[in-house]
């Protein structure tokens, strides 16, 4: 599918722009590092998927999963660098990305799709299990920050340009390059769905591993899900203008 690849193009396109940008933002590292990490990095799979049955069917999970799985695969390539970074030289940063065992499990999952290999439903059934109980302890950790977020002294700063770069800039990156491909406009549609949902959970478990000011770090996650939620009319706008038949 050529599908995650505009998607890609469209993130590290972004990404160039933002390393620039942050370098002449933020004077503080931590700040720097949790902008590069999360600014790009959406929850194509908790909200992405199940937004795009919503909008456009059961026919969109197949874009939607792939998606995410390039997602994935920048989040514990590049979030996990910028996040270990702040705490380690280039090298290490390397290895702390390759002990991430997504990353292996990702590929697994590829090859094993890729050459129809099944399991049989015992076995569905145990992942499936693992799968429900991993996003429960995600949000449960999401939710122990959140209860010690304080409005009043939160991170407005990194929240307004982290939101600047993921509700605005990248989208507008996006919609361009999607436009260039000239594809499908059924998947040009789900492309820009998955560019656009708020930052991911994910961030905030990074931020914790790696003690990057992961309160901060949540903080931004809400605001980003109420800048979504404000914008979702727009987007869906420019969806239903320029991306549908």
């Amino acid at each position: 599918m050529i599908s995650p690849l505009i998607y890609f193009i469209a993130i590290f396109v972004t990404l160039l722009i933002s390393l620039i940008y942050a370098k002449n933002v933020f004077k503080d590292k931590q700040d720097k590092s949790i902008f590069l990490a999360s600014s790009l990095v959406g929850n194509t799979g908790n909200l992405g998927i199940p937004l795009g049955i919503a909008l456009f069917g059961e026919a969109s999970v197949p874009y939607t999963s792939i998606l995410n799985i390039a997602n994935i695969f920048y989040i514990y390539i590049f979030s996990v660098y910028f996040f270990a970074g702040d705490k380690f030289n280039f090298i290490n940063s390397i290895k702390e990305v390759l002990k991430i065992p997504a990353i292996w499990f990702s590929v697994l999952a590829i090859g094993f799709n890729y050459y129809g290999f099944s399991l049989n439903d015992d076995f569905d059934k145990f992942f499936t299990m693992g799968a429900y109980t991993a996003i429960v302890m995600q949000l449960i950790i999401f939710g122990s920050f959140m209860s010690q977020i304080k409005v009043k002294t939160a991170n407005w700063n990194l929240s307004f340009h982290l939101c600047l770069y993921k509700h605005i800039i990248l989208p507008i990156i996006g919609f361009f390059v999607i436009l260039y491909f000239n594809i499908d406009p059924f998947v040009s549609s789900l492309i820009f769905l998955e560019l656009i949902v708020p930052l991911a959970v994910n961030n905030v478990n990074l931020a914790s591993l790696y003690n990057c000011k992961p309160i901060d770090t949540t903080f931004c996650v809400l605001v980003s899900t109420v800048a979504f939620i404000l914008l979702m009319y727009v987007y869906i706008q420019i969806i239903d203008n320029f991306f549908t038949i």
